[in-house]
């Protein structure tokens, strides 16, 4: 599954230079997550960085993004790749 940020999120800049696939952007009024982007830091860490660093909790799985870990580390490796 690829994260989201929910509305709970505070703009406190400390997700977006965790992620090591830029896929953390600010929106119009909050932090956004690409999904195409997002691998749950798979092939890069154990954990998701912005799910570590984030002072409210609003990072939760995006329901409606169910990936695999293999899914997930395919993704990373055609990330990586490009």
């Amino acid at each position: 599954m690829a994260l989201m940020i929910t509305d709970e999120c505070i703009n406190c800049d400390v997700c977006e230079p965790e992620c090591p696939n830029h896929a953390i952007s600010q929106g119009v009024e909050i932090y956004e997550i690409n999904p195409d982007l997002c691998t749950e830091c798979v092939g890069h860490f154990d954990e998701p960085q912005c799910q570590q660093v984030c002072p409210v909790d609003c990072i939760p799985l995006d329901p409606d993004r169910k990936e695999s870990q293999e899914a997930l580390q395919q993704k990373y490796l055609l990330i990586t790749q490009a």
